[in-house]
Order: structure tokens, then C-alpha cells, then sequence
């Protein structure tokens, strides 16, 4: 008799135990799928706010029509490109940024001074193109102030160096500060002979904002997901290239790779506009 209770007590506990692995594993599951769906969800917000910066300001310019100012020395399509370094340097890197977006102040941090040296020692020329997409996911005007600050820059052929001093600079990306022309050009003041009445008609006027708004435009139909966007002979470099994250030595890799055989740039500083 006492075999037989302890034969039903061992069943017994198996048979709890067995319970309790199907709870476990029922509960790791529903874990799991917590998680997958979580992911699942970041994936689409980020989707979904590459496609709402792909397109912001599309609707609001689409419509525009009528000579648009341009600024001293752009080049490319529809003059919407400021170039540092010489027309001959062998590759060249496109950068799209908004001087709002914080990655984009995190990516000149990080590649300012590299992108400076191979620039001037003529292996590549930089295409800058300017966007406005804070100011459409977050409203404010700062990113179009200061892109057309920047264009004013550029007639000054200051370009480069009051693009660095915005970054270097740059408010929260909540703080629209960059709204207000007065800031703008008391930051010109870091540039040696920026601050002049021309330069501060330019900003004041807003000159250059169709220009900007245009390039904006050209950001959303160029498909792009976000700010910054850099390219490297047109192929996508930012966060990675291939399988390798970008990095100060990948970069300057990448760069000796795409000039294999090619000769820098006869000179390497930028054409006076």
C-alpha cells in the first residue's frame, strides 16, 4: 500500500512539474513576442519618420514657379549644390544635412575634421545640399534660417567655415533658435569678415529662401530617408557601407579605394565664387 502512494505522489509531481514547464515555456513565448513586436514597432516609427523627412515640406513647394535666387558659385542641378574643395578632386562626397537635425551635429563631430583633410589635400570635393525637415516634423523655421544664413555665407565665399561654426553651435533640436536672424549673424561674427551689411541684408531678407525650400524639395524626391545622408561617388556611406560601420579609418579607406590609380586634385581649395 505504501508503494502504490508513493508511485501516485511521484505521478503527482510530474505531472506538476510538466505543468509548470508548459507555464515557463508559455510565459517565454509570450516574452518573445513582446519583444518581436516592440521591434516591430520601432521599425515602423522609423519607417514612418524616413518617409515623413523624405516628404516634409513637398506639398507646401511643389507648386513653385518663377526665377529662384541662387547663391554665388553653387553648382550642380538647379544650382543646388555648395562644393568645397577643387572641380578635379577624383571622388566626391555628397552630404545632405539640416542644421537642426542632431545627427547631423554628431556627424560633423565625428567626420569634420577628416572630411577637411581629404578635401584640402584634393582626394575628394564635398557636395553639400541643405534640407528642412526638422522645421516640418517639429515646426519652427530655424533649419530654413540658417540654410539661407549658410547660402548668404557662401556669396562671402565663407561657406565651410559658418557651416562648422552652426554645428558647432547647433541648440537643442527643440530649441528654434536659429529662427531668430539676430542669432544667426551674431554666430557670422566667428567667421573673419563675415559680418557685413551685404551679409546682413541677406539674412534679413531671406534671399536665398526659395532656394532652400527648392533643395528641400529635391531632398524629398530624391528618395532619401533622413539627415544626414552622405554618399560617396553616389553610394550610400552613413551609418555603414557594406558590411563595415562608418568610421574615421573606413572613410579614409573607402576614400583611397574609390582613387585607386587617380590622381588628387591639382589644387585643393575651393574655387572662389
Amino acid at each position: 500500500m505504501s508503494d502504490k502512494n508513493d508511485e501516485r505522489k511521484r505521478a503527482a509531481r510530474d505531472r506538476l512539474e510538466q505543468q509548470c514547464e508548459l507555464n515557463r515555456a508559455r510565459e517565454r513565448r509570450r516574452r518573445t513576442l513582446i519583444v518581436a513586436t516592440a521591434v516591430v514597432g520601432v521599425l515602423a516609427l522609423a519607417a514612418v519618420v524616413g518617409l515623413i523627412a523624405a516628404n516634409a515640406g513637398k506639398d507646401d513647394h511643389d507648386s513653385q514657379a518663377g526665377p529662384v535666387a541662387t547663391p554665388s558659385g553653387a553648382t550642380g542641378k538647379d544650382g543646388l549644390t555648395l562644393q568645397v574643395g577643387a572641380d578635379d578632386a577624383p571622388s566626391t562626397l555628397t552630404v545632405w544635412e539640416d542644421f537642426r537635425c542632431p545627427v547631423c551635429a554628431q556627424f560633423e563631430d565625428a567626420f569634420r575634421d577628416t572630411i577637411a583633410e581629404l578635401a584640402d589635400s584634393g582626394q575628394i570635393k564635398v557636395d553639400y545640399h541643405l534640407a528642412t525637415i526638422i522645421d516640418g516634423n517639429l515646426g519652427g523655421s530655424g533649419s530654413l534660417r540658417a540654410a539661407n544664413a549658410a547660402a548668404c555665407a557662401q556669396d562671402a565665399g565663407e561657406f565651410a567655415a559658418y557651416h562648422d561654426v552652426l554645428y558647432r553651435n547647433q541648440p537643442a533640436e527643440s530649441d528654434d533658435s536659429f529662427a531668430d536672424n539676430s542669432r544667426l549673424i551674431e554666430l557670422a561674427g566667428s567667421v573673419d569678415g563675415l559680418d557685413t551689411p551685404a551679409f546682413r541684408s541677406c539674412v534679413e531678407d531671406g534671399t536665398y529662401d526659395s532656394w532652400v525650400e527648392k533643395s528641400n524639395t529635391a531632398f524629398g524626391e530624391g528618395g532619401f530617408q533622413g539627415t544626414p545622408t552622405a554618399l560617396l561617388n553616389g553610394e550610400s556611406i552613413f551609418p555603414k557601407k557594406g558590411d563595415e560601420e562608418i568610421s574615421v579609418a573606413h572613410l579614409k579607406k573607402w576614400v583611397a579605394e574609390a582613387n585607386k590609380g587617380r590622381k588628387p586634385a591639382t589644387a585643393g581649395a575651393t574655387p572662389s565664387p
